[in-house]
């Protein structure tokens, strides 16, 4: 069930008591609460597709056998699918992952010299990259403004009432004014961090919620039922 609505004031209101409580909850920049292990936006690039409906732990396994053999675009655009297959296997969708990796570097490296773009219109350009994963991308490895939208971000942004929208885009488009561009990235993960130790899917820990308070889907908000002595 979505939150009740609320005025525009009210949600930005709202979103700015979010973004502070879940700072001092989750501190740190976006690159230091992302929990990818990289050292170039392109190995971030790289890492954040293998994540697709895989975990971090697994990526950060993997990675540091994939990176040695292949530590640039230039690389990786000249492997043998095989032998990527081979080390991305774990992650699950090992075909598709490597179909995106080589595509996603022979890309880079003929159409921007090898070095991995900036801009959102050129990214989502680039194979197994969408806006969540070029938001990623800016917000981490660039230090600019982006908000990636997951399960954990839609879902929690639409418990706390600062939208009802359930598309990814939407929910960027209307959440991202509510605070300023450089909070964006570290606000995604730590919603991110929140979804998963606090607000779960299925049933929500509103009693250890630093939110509860100004949440309009929290448990402990809705009014008990009283009963009515009867003679």
């Amino acid at each position: 069930m979505n939150p009740p609505r609320a005025s525009a004031r009210t949600r930005k209101a709202r979103a700015r008591t979010v973004a502070d409580r879940l700072a001092d909850e989750y501190p740190g920049s976006a690159k230091e609460l992302c929990a990818l292990e990289f050292e170039t936006p392109f190995q971030l690039l790289a890492a954040t597709i293998l994540s697709a409906q895989s975990t971090d732990v697994r990526v950060n396994m993997v990675t540091p056998v994939l990176f040695a053999a292949y530590p640039d675009a230039a690389s990786l655009a000249g492997a043998d699918p095989e032998a990527v297959e081979d080390i991305v296997r774990s992650t699950g969708f090992f075909r598709a992952k490597t179909k995106s990796l080589i595509g996603m570097a022979q890309a880079v490296c003929d159409r921007f010299g090898g070095e991995v773009p900036t801009g959102m219109e050129d990214l989502v350009t680039l194979p197994g990259v969408g806006r969540k994963t070029a938001n990623v991308l800016r917000s981490v490895a660039f230090g600019l403004p982006g908000l990636p939208v997951d399960t954990h971000v839609g879902r929690l942004t639409r418990r706390l009432g600062l939208t009802t929208a359930t598309d990814p885009v939407k929910v960027e488009a209307e959440v991202s004014p509510m605070v300023t561009p450089d909070e964006l990235g570290a606000l995604s993960l730590r919603l991110i961090l929140h979804g998963r130790a606090v607000c779960v899917a299925r049933k929500p820990r509103c009693e250890d919620c630093v939110l509860s308070d100004v949440c309009p889907s929290s448990t402990l908000l809705k009014p008990t039922r009283r009963r009515v002595a009867t003679a």
